[in-house]
């Protein structure tokens, strides 16, 4: 009896240790060499540190990001799944999509990384300076001129929608699976802009014909704001860590503390800098206010565009 007492004990323990040395899995539902990407790699190894256990990342792509974020919102909620998205799946989304195969409530916030305004981005071979280039050219094509996006109802998109509705000219929307594709398409003249996080603006040698944030910023100002160009176009990413719905609290608080240790790590610091997006941390409670504020904000934004799946 002692004996069998003692091989369950072993059995339970060794069966806990197991657990807690399971890998944690970051899906990011954006491409490989994208922004959120480059940010979920840069975190993974402080939170690691906290968490005591390996964090990996997992690239789930499609949807402008719904097919990951299922992915996500169906995992067991045991704390070995994780979602690092952005603004448009979270806040865009489910204002766009009648048929989004999951739901904010899926999800539990745990951190807050970074919040930038939008660049748009030009290649130097398009020949656009300005945001009063691309408008003239978009009023001289006879469809327009295309514009790039990491998927319909993505920030993206819906920024670009908002200038060819202020600027009274047609554009055409080309979707692609993320970030990456889409600077590539802007490199290969396939798309003549692309708005998005700044990152790549210098990473690729691009154009910033113009920032939509109140005022310059720091670290680009030699590039003047949509406002200076008279549109008043004021918009900004934010990525965002998240477990599914039901994750232990316990496991949450850990997960928040660990979101804030990799934020302050060196690595951390220098990567986020080096893809232009400031370290904007909020736990968890502070995080999930800021996120229902922009779901109001952008619930109006997609009414007032009248933007819809095959815009």
């Amino acid at each position: 009896m002692r004996s069998l007492l003692a091989f369950l004990l072993f059995s339970m323990l060794a069966t806990g240790a197991a657990q807690a040395q399971s890998p944690i899995t970051i899906v990011v539902n954006f491409g490989a060499g994208g922004s959120a990407d480059r940010m979920a790699r840069l975190i993974a190894p402080g939170m690691s540190e906290i968490l005591g256990a390996q964090v990996v990342v997992k690239n789930t792509t499609g949807a402008a990001g719904a097919i990951g974020a299922q992915e996500v919102a169906r995992a067991r909620p045991d704390g070995t799944t994780l979602l690092l998205t952005t603004t448009g799946p979270m806040a865009i989304q489910p204002h766009f999509r009648a048929d989004l195969p999951y739901r904010l409530a899926d999800f539990a916030p745990i951190c807050l990384l970074g919040d930038t305004p939008v660049m748009m981005m030009a290649a130097p071979a398009s020949g656009l300076r300005s945001v009063a280039d691309l408008v003239a050219r978009a009023r001289a094509g006879n469809g327009g001129l295309n514009y790039g996006s990491a998927g319909p109802g993505s920030i993206p998109h819906v920024v670009m929608v908002a200038l060819s509705q202020q600027a009274g000219v047609p554009m055409t929307h080309i979707p692609f699976r993320g970030s990456a594709e889409a600077i590539i398409a802007l490199l290969r003249d396939d798309v003549s802009v692309y708005a998005d996080l700044p990152g790549g603006l210098r990473a690729n040698n691009l154009v910033g014909l113009g920032v939509m944030a109140a005022a310059r910023t720091a670290e680009f100002q030699e590039v003047p704001t949509l406002r200076e160009q008279g549109f008043d176009l004021v918009y900004s990413i934010w990525a965002g860590l998240y477990a599914p719905a039901g994750a232990p609290p316990e496991f949450l608080a850990r997960a928040e503390a660990a979101c804030q240790h990799a934020l302050r790590t060196p690595a951390a610091i220098d990567g986020f800098a080096r893809i232009a997006t400031p370290i904007t941390f909020r736990g968890r409670q502070d995080f999930a206010t800021f996120q229902q504020a922009e779901v109001e904000k952008f619930r109006a934004v997609v009414q007032a565009a009248g933007i819809r799946p095959g815009d």
